[in-house]
């Protein structure tokens, strides 16, 4: 037997006992609520989840695991349609991986999910907390991928948030203005590949506006990264500065189609790492076809050097999503990854059968056992090879 930590399944060690704090909080926040006579704006929701996984190329083969995403959510109406409210959720799973009944690892965690609280008018809103932001136009790998790690295979869509505060102003023009603020995110986020400097906020914005069809938008971050923690002695830098704009646009005409780019420069020579620009061109479309066959067709091209531009270092992707609805409750997806550069393929299949409350999903998927995809994270290793997972989801 072997556990994953000092403690057992790291539940309430060190800074884990965050975790517990905020769950404290939620529990605060609903008995504040339950003193307070605006009862009906109270609500409280939650989503379960289980999932057993086998793939005979881990260490482990055999995982089974839950989940629970509790929600407390409650609004103060003001005068004139302003509103405030208040968001807590917690992430609280836990996992454990077998090869016989002698050898078996586990690990776990309790943590904050989301803690944010909002102004908002019918034209402005502020938020402050630990909170999701994500933009763009593509689907699949996102270069605007700078706050998030959703992955379109994750059923359940989980992605950790950021600490900050971000302000969206709507014009009556349909022009939306975005500001963020992030402080006290260290770890990488997205396409990151070092961490960041804690002690230092991040900022930037972002401007979208119509354009015939569709939209286009323009986005700016600026962060200090903490190189200290690379390999090569001669990168390691306790403040990089680090810039970043993005350029996101999609129409629809007949088809839908867009284009999303990100170009990143580091203030300091970081080898390789100084300089990367990431394109992704996509398009969708529907067939009449049975119940509607959609299909989604993305190309990605990212490329890493010294100098900006001189695409010294280049992985390319062919990425392909199908879905078909097979009647009212019953959905079949398919999603495709194929890295040029290494001559592999990525495929992954959904089947998912909706009931009222509950979700079921079969999956299954055939990778290369060398897991080679840029926005890779540490639970990716389980699905390298040939697996399945059966997941049910419960929402109340």
């Amino acid at each position: 037997m072997r556990l994953q930590g000092s403690c057992y399944m790291g539940w309430l060690c060190g800074s884990e006992m965050k975790g517990v704090k905020y769950i404290l909080l939620i529990a605060g926040l609903l008995f504040i609520a339950s003193k307070l006579r605006a009862q009906e704006n109270l609500m409280y929701k939650g989503q379960l989840s289980v999932y057993t996984h086998y793939n005979g190329s881990n260490q482990y083969p055999l995982w089974n695991g839950g989940r629970y995403l509790p929600q407390v959510n409650f609004e103060i109406p003001l005068k004139e349609g302003r509103i405030i409210d208040f968001e807590a959720s917690a992430n609280i799973y836990g996992n454990i991986g077998a090869r016989d009944l002698n050898s078996f690892s586990s690990n776990g965690n309790l943590k904050p999910y989301r803690l944010w609280t909002r102004y908002s008018t019918s034209q402005l809103e502020v938020r402050a907390g630990l909170q999701k932001i994500n933009f763009g136009s593509a689907t699949l790998l996102r270069p605007l991928m700078w706050f998030d790690q959703m992955d379109p295979r994750d059923p359940l869509q989980l992605t950790d948030g950021v600490w900050g505060i971000l302000g969206r102003y709507y014009t009556l023009d349909n022009m939306t203005f975005w500001l963020w603020a992030l402080y006290g995110n260290v770890n990488p986020k997205g396409w990151e590949t070092v961490r960041t400097n804690g002690r230092i906020p991040e900022v930037g914005g972002r401007f979208q506006l119509p354009a015939g069809s569709g939209e286009a938008a323009l986005s700016y971050h600026y962060r200090v990264a903490d190189s200290r923690g690379l390999a090569e002695a001669a990168l390691r830098h306790e403040q990089v500065p680090e810039h970043r704009v993005g350029f996101d646009a999609r129409f629809d005409r007949v088809l839908g189609y867009w284009v999303e780019a990100s170009w990143k420069t580091m203030g300091m020579d970081m080898g390789i790492l100084t300089n990367q620009l990431i394109l992704n061109l996509g398009v969708d479309y529907t067939f009449a076809l049975g119940n509607g066959l959609t299909m989604v067709y993305e190309q990605l091209m990212a490329t890493f050097g010294e100098k900006s531009f001189t695409f010294a270092e280049t992985i390319a992707f062919s990425l392909l999503n199908v879905s078909y609805p097979v009647g009212l409750f019953d959905n079949i997806g398919y999603i495709l990854y194929y890295d040029w550069r290494n001559n592999a393929a990525y495929n992954f299949v959904n089947w998912q059968k909706q009931f009222n409350r509950l979700t079921i999903h079969l999956m299954g998927y055939v990778n290369p056992k060398s897991y080679r995809i840029p926005t890779v994270t540490t639970s990716d290793v389980l699905f390298a090879g040939a697996g399945l997972q059966i997941m049910l989801v419960f929402n109340h």
